[in-house]
């Protein structure tokens, strides 16, 4: 029997509020794990996965979940609440990713390695740098007349379309980094399958969320 408009409506809002807490799910578990597999402390390069997974797993992810209707941790609060932890957890996010981008650099030199010579290197690399550039874009939103030819709807689109472009960056590298020597050794067989299943899943939620608000925002114009 074919399902009716409301139904199918009704089923639709259940997969992406099932969708959204597997997201919130994956966020926090992939840099447990990765905390677990690195044992932070151990060595100088360590430090470097957890850092980056807790920027681009944990916190850039939470970041963006942060505005979904279903599934964010702040729906009952003003708008303005959310907006101030969302610049709270990018900043929190540059900072671990500009730490872990320092001690991998710095590591490289004391073992007199090359910088910058993998796909991952320069994924991370360029990730990182797209991190900076769009939090200093994010200024744009809380000072929209310094941009006067610019709508503060036409901006806030632009911000998420660019954002969801440096979010793809941060789990491309991430994915990347588990096809590492290091990755490959420690987690091998259905794991690392696993593994390589968590950025994507995030990945696909957030291309979900930011692909209905402009659907939204199109459908708010006629």
């Amino acid at each position: 029997m074919a399902l009716t408009a409301e139904s199918e409506s009704r089923l639709y809002r259940s997969l992406r509020v099932a969708s959204g807490a597997a997201a919130h799910l994956v966020a926090l578990g992939f840099p447990a794990a990765v905390a677990v597999l690195a044992r932070p402390g151990s060595s100088l390069f360590s430090w470097h996965p957890l850092l980056m997974a807790l920027a681009f797993s944990f916190l850039m992810t939470e970041a963006l979940l942060i505005f979904s209707p279903e599934t964010s941790l702040l729906r009952s609060f003003s708008r303005k609440v959310r907006v101030r932890v969302h610049w709270a957890l990018q900043l929190l996010a540059l900072l671990c990713a500009l730490l872990g981008l320092a001690i991998i650099t710095y590591n490289k030199h004391l073992n007199g390695k090359g910088h910058f010579v993998t796909w991952h290197g320069l994924t991370g690399l360029l990730a990182v740098l797209y991190a900076g550039g769009q939090c200093a874009g994010g200024v744009l939103l809380l000072y929209p007349k310094l941009m006067k030819n610019w709508t503060l709807a036409k901006l806030k689109l632009y911000h998420a379309t660019s954002g969801l472009v440096g979010y793809l960056l941060g789990c491309a590298s991430l994915m990347l980094g588990m096809c590492s020597l290091w990755f490959t050794t420690t987690v091998t067989g259905a794991s690392w399958y696993l593994a390589m299943l968590c950025p994507l899943v995030t990945s696909l939620v957030i291309m979900n969320q930011v692909s209905n608000a402009y659907l939204y925002r199109k459908r708010s114009q006629h």
